[in-house]
């Protein structure tokens, strides 16, 4: 399989100036990209606590605006997800941003709840290909010993993205006087990112400046048995097929809701507690900050079992084992009002969500081939979306009746339970697949 990989890549004719490490200027652009999805996404977020003041809005008509972008999100994830393995990646993602960014941009004209729920389900829809688009360029372009590493670089602008937003769309807001430009200055973001995407992203094979070496290492790093031209066309009842499928699919229903907890939700839970809005915007840094330790710790602690010999599943599931159930301590923050210690324990609750994160975006890439990982990512990312949706309504309704509280709580608890099915079944199979789907991991 190796020297096959090499008489490849060897006899590929190459148009362009050789580059070294082709495959990290790939994951650069995932990061970026990462980065201006949620700065678009938390833009609205940012805003929250001020649009709440000039529009009326409880915590149940915010709730609804937020789901409103989730029920796009989700299902459209499940959508583009298929057809990122039908179009290819550099499409697939290409359209998706340039469409998201429109939509953000005409947030900047809503006139109220009605035309907000409107443009936030346009957002939903074009931002739902970032998961499955990411997860599949990494399965295209790196080796299984990379791709946690790729996973946490291309993941962590989650946080990074999460973090900066408060300050660029505050700081807009301060020059301006008004929220309206911080929608238009924001998605202006991602057509600069698309010119440079169009131009420079190519799956390994095509690509005009990998050279033949880095080729060669990449394919040699597919674990397939059947080379995709030759394989059994991939469908959504096909992969459901797989307990794997299904352990993403609930694993992920259970666990993301908590990023969307902190991304959503935490200005107002801090303002909830008596804080000034100076102090919620800047509250924001330390899960962000928290979350994106998270991702390189675990994409390091994954590596370093791999190159320990460990079997790539064992050293996925070992993270989410250590970290998931850890979660627990995010119950403490019912104890406190302190500011600083919320601070610091929601930065550690984001660092292990950040943890198991990871694992869950790269499981997809180790346990399917590449020609499947976009289908699997949107049916796993639909389950995460009906998850979010379930629980935005019911973060708004109990903050409205009761308070936070029982919403952290719960937070706290149901990580482990996400952990027990990440665990149980997403196990490799003791027989090969014959179709090549599903991969020994």
């Amino acid at each position: 399989m190796a020297l096959a990989g090499s008489e490849q890549a060897a006899s590929v004719v190459r148009k362009g100036r050789p580059i070294r490490h082709v495959r990290w200027w790939i994951g650069v652009l995932l990061f970026l990209v990462t980065v201006i999805n949620y700065i678009d996404r938390q833009t609205l977020s940012s805003l929250a606590p001020i649009l709440q003041g000039e529009y009326g809005w409880s915590k149940s008509d915010y709730g609804f605006i937020l789901n409103a972008f989730r029920v796009s999100y989700t299902v459209m994830q499940m959508v583009f997800g298929r057809i990122l393995d039908v179009i290819g990646t550099q499409h697939g993602i290409g359209i998706s941003v340039a469409f998201y960014s429109v939509a953000g941009a005409l947030t900047a004209t809503a006139q109220g709840f009605r035309s907000f729920v409107f443009f936030r389900f346009l957002l939903g829809a074009g931002e739902a290909t970032n998961n499955p688009g990411g997860a599949k360029a990494v399965s295209e372009w790196f080796p299984a010993r990379e791709r946690a590493w790729a996973i946490a670089l291309f993941n962590s602008g989650c946080s990074i993205g999460g973090a900066l937003a408060p300050f660029i769309v505050m700081t807009i807001y301060w020059c301006f006087g008004t929220w309206r430009p911080a929608f238009l200055i924001t998605a202006s973001l991602g057509f600069v990112w698309l010119i440079a995407w169009l131009k420079f992203y190519r799956k390994p094979e095509d690509h005009p400046n990998i050279t033949d070496e880095e080729l060669a290492y990449i394919q040699q790093g597919r674990s397939s048995s059947v080379e995709a031209g030759d394989a059994p066309r991939v469908t959504w009842m096909k992969v459901l097929r797989y307990r794997q499928t299904w352990g993403l699919i609930l694993g992920r229903f259970l666990l993301d809701p908590f990023w969307f907890l902190m991304a959503e939700w935490y200005a107002l839970y801090l303002k909830s507690k008596g804080f000034s809005l100076g102090q919620s915007v800047l509250g924001f840094w330390a899960p962000f900050l928290g979350a994106g330790l998270g991702n390189f710790f675990a994409g390091g602690l994954s590596s370093y079992f791999v190159n320990r010999g460990w079997a790539v599943g064992r050293s996925r599931r070992s993270v989410l084992l250590i970290f998931g159930p850890s979660m627990l301590m995010l119950s403490l923050a019912t104890l406190t009002s302190n500011y600083y210690l919320l601070l610091l324990i929601f930065a550690y609750a984001s660092f292990a969500y950040a943890c198991c994160g990871t694992m869950f975006l790269t499981l997809p890439t180790d346990v399917f081939h590449t020609r499947a990982v976009g289908t699997v990512m949107g049916l796993a990312g639909a389950g995460a979306g009906i998850g979010t949706l379930i629980s935005t309504f019911l973060i708004g309704w109990v903050a409205d009746k009761i308070s936070f509280e029982p919403v952290i709580v719960a937070a706290s608890i149901i990580p482990c339970i996400a952990t027990v099915v990440f665990v149980t079944l997403i196990r490799a199979n003791k027989q090969p697949d014959p179709e090549g789907i599903l991969l020994h991991f």
